[in-house]
């Protein structure tokens, strides 16, 4: 077994929009992962907000 994180990242509104399609899409090409740990994080200034999915898995294996 291994531990691994995966970071999935937008700042553009559009992207922000389409960011849990993209953690659900990377979630069904990667079915042998355990997730085990997430983290979701919003930063934001004067003209830019980014917004973060951080997910902590484990991989099956001696």
């Amino acid at each position: 077994m291994s531990l691994g994180v995966k970071v999935f990242t937008a700042t553009k509104a559009r992207d922000r929009e389409r960011l849990g399609e993209v953690v659900t899409g990377w979630l069904a090409e990667h079915p042998q992962l355990q997730i085990v740990d997430k983290i979701v994080t919003q930063s934001s200034d004067a003209e830019f907000h980014c917004f973060t999915i951080t997910l902590f898995y484990e991989t099956p294996g001696p």
